[in-house]
């Protein structure tokens, strides 16, 4: 246990998760300071090798198209600005809530989920590849910063939600046996499926107009963006486009956040959650939006897919994306003296294609386009 949980905040709803509670760390250790477990957790996600890499991993677009759009490290940043912001309402660990925010992505491929599609393809028959599982495999093993073992030690707690992350596009494959297969995780942990799909669609929106690849004339065809974009426009007439499509955005967050709030809420008492304990027993997920909401979401979740995610110059990046991991992927196994020393002498433990697989997972969107061209291209220098 971390000496730090006297120092949680008191005022946490019974149902919260908290340190005092935890299952504790894999590893013991000599703490320096009174941090509460799950602060610690944050603070050492914050400082880690792979959170800084997601600032040049891509969401839609790819880094290179452009210094506006989104990376994976904004959108952490904004899931747990949202996240925090409902773990407040309902009293709810704010600090587990943040670290499982800014954890969530770290074992995510280069090029979105275009890579995972590819290492899951290439990795068949040698383990597969999922994203959940390569961030516990990052936060577990291969990140390298302390004395006496691999990994960051995180709590119980942070590992199981980190397993456990479920969105549209991330189900959980495989549940470790130690983290409760079956078992819903803490609902700090299922509050972050959702602030992740909140920040996701939002900020895809704002990318997607300013790419110019949808258009505000379609968004208007969508019913949830209409309805909030009509009452923008009623409380700040005169407004420009620009304003009013940021006040829009801002709006429908704050829309889910509440709506999300009253409807957790609501499950909660109607379930009689009081403590963790309940939340385990009762095993099932209890944090969610109302029906009218959850079904405009949909709508609104299908326009991106048919008119952003699938719009040709997206996919056009996705098949670039696909043919340089692939064959980044078969030259190393191919010839595995490409790969840096330290890599190279984990293969006898892990073996080569997990390795490999740990090389390109770990890559940037340019650090693997910069690889492919020095590999590949023969007047680049190597």
């Amino acid at each position: 246990m971390d000496f730090g949980a006297s120092m949680e905040r008191p005022d946490l709803a019974g149902y919260a998760a908290r340190s005092a509670h935890s299952r504790g760390r894999k590893h013991e250790e000599e703490l320096r300071d009174e941090r509460p477990a799950y602060e610690r957790d944050r603070d050492r996600i914050i400082h880690c090798a792979a959170f800084r890499r997601l600032e040049y991993k891509t969401q839609v677009f790819v880094n290179h198209e452009g210094d506006y759009y989104r990376t994976r490290l904004t959108h952490s940043l904004e899931v747990a600005q949202i996240g925090k912001a409902i773990a407040r309402r309902l009293k709810l660990n704010e600090e587990l809530t943040e670290a499982l925010a800014l954890a969530h992505d770290l074992g995510h491929t280069p090029f979105g989920h275009t890579g995972e599609e590819v290492l899951s393809r290439l990795l068949a028959g040698h383990g597969g590849f999922e994203h959940n599982l390569q961030s516990l495999r990052v936060v577990d093993e291969l990140e390298e910063r302390y004395p006496g073992f691999n990994g960051l030690n995180l709590s119980w707690e942070v590992r199981e939600g980190i397993i456990k992350h479920a969105s549209p596009y991330d189900r959980p494959v495989e549940i470790i046996g130690e983290f409760l297969p079956g078992v819903v995780p803490t609902i700090e942990a299922q509050l972050i499926n959702f602030a992740d799909e909140i920040a996701y669609n939002n900020h895809d929106i704002d990318d997607g107009l300013k790419s110019g690849y949808i258009t505000l004339t379609q968004l208007r065809q969508v019913e949830l963006w209409s309805e909030v974009y009509e009452g923008v426009e009623a409380k700040f007439p005169g407004i420009d486009s620009e304003r009013k499509k940021y006040q829009t955005i801002s709006a429908l967050i704050g829309l889910f956040i509440r709506d999300l709030t009253a409807t957790t809420l609501a499950n909660l008492d109607r379930f009689g959650i009081a403590t963790p304990d309940d939340m385990r027993r009762v095993n099932r997920q209890l944090v969610g939006l109302s029906p009218g909401l959850s079904r405009k979401n949909g709508e609104l979740k299908r326009f991106l897919m048919e008119n952003l995610y699938r719009h040709y110059k997206v996919e056009r990046m996705r098949i670039k994306a696909e043919r340089c991991l692939t064959q980044l992927f078969e030259t190393y196994l191919k010839h595995p003296t490409l790969l840096p020393r330290k890599y190279q002498q984990k293969m006898d433990r892990a073996g080569r294609e997990r390795v490999i697989s740990d090389y390109i997972a770990g890559m940037t969107d340019r650090f693997a386009l910069d690889e492919f061209k020095r590999l590949f291209e023969p007047y680049e220098r190597v």
